[in-house]
């Protein structure tokens, strides 16, 4: 047995299957909570984008209008990844290595998925391919969509000490932060904005945490830095989880306890 075995309690089946039923309780309350917060989101009002994006990708100029592919509605994944950062962000490439096989289950119910980031186009062009995704990303590099989605801050904002972040002031170490943003198109082509979440908002996309939510260990982060500093490119990890656990931590100018609010 290992230590974390013989440090926890172990019963006899019938006291095991109580306390399981126990918890089925508080699961299927949880189950119930979430279904009314999902309905509760979806009749939250809009706002109008009044202002023209246009952003540089595989397929030319496109404005946000153009992203929606055909379809009504459209989640856009703000990736954290500067003008001037030689890759992305190890935790938004996690959440980027979820997204390959789900978005063609999206379009079966009217979904397009995109990513947009602040670096240029050759500069995504060339982590995308090295990273082996193939999900539509996109560079705002030159427009206001970052700044004005609050995942991009200037020099000003941030030597003021806090930025406008996750609908709050919060001190923030990077120029770039993560989240998601949802928008719907109208008959007529204009678009919407429905909805954004920040920060821990955005981990509905994280699969890799529900799993590990079922273990007996669960996420194992309480002795790091901060919550996601085990994270690394997927072409990065080392062959053994010790050895990657003590190799060198993702730049604070990326991931910090800030984007875990």
């Amino acid at each position: 047995m290992n230590r974390q075995t013989t440090q926890h309690e172990i019963v006899a089946s019938e006291i095991w299957l109580q306390a399981r039923k126990d918890l089925l309780v508080k699961e299927k309350e949880l189950t119930r909570l979430r279904d009314e917060l999902s309905r509760q989101r979806r009749e939250l009002p809009w706002e109008r984008v009044e202002k023209r994006y246009v952003f540089a990708g595989p397929d030319g100029p496109e404005t946000l209008a153009d992203l929606f592919g055909g379809r009504s509605q459209l989640i856009v994944y703000h990736f954290m990844f500067g003008p001037e950062w030689r890759e992305g962000c190890p935790s938004c490439s996690l959440v980027a290595d979820h997204l390959d096989g789900g978005i063609v289950h999206l379009a079966q119910r009217d979904v397009t998925l995109v990513a947009v980031s602040r670096a240029r186009p050759d500069q995504i062009e060339a982590f995308q391919r090295r990273m082996g995704w193939r999900f539509k990303w996109v560079s705002a590099y030159g427009n206001d969509f970052n700044s004005d989605y609050r995942v991009s801050f200037t020099s000003d904002e941030r030597a003021q000490g806090k930025v406008a972040y996750n609908y709050g002031l919060h001190e923030f170490p990077s120029e770039e932060a993560h989240g998601v943003s949802v928008f719907s198109k109208g008959e007529n082509g204009e678009v919407f904005h429905t909805y954004s979440a920040y920060a821990r908002g955005a981990e509905e996309l994280l699969g890799v945490y529900g799993i590990l939510d079922l273990t007996p260990k669960g996420r194992d982060e309480a002795g790091l830095p901060f919550p996601m500093a085990w994270i690394r490119h997927h072409d990065r990890y080392e062959d053994s989880v010790q050895t990657a656990k003590a190799a060198e931590p993702p730049a604070a100018a990326c991931c910090s306890a800030a984007e875990h609010r």
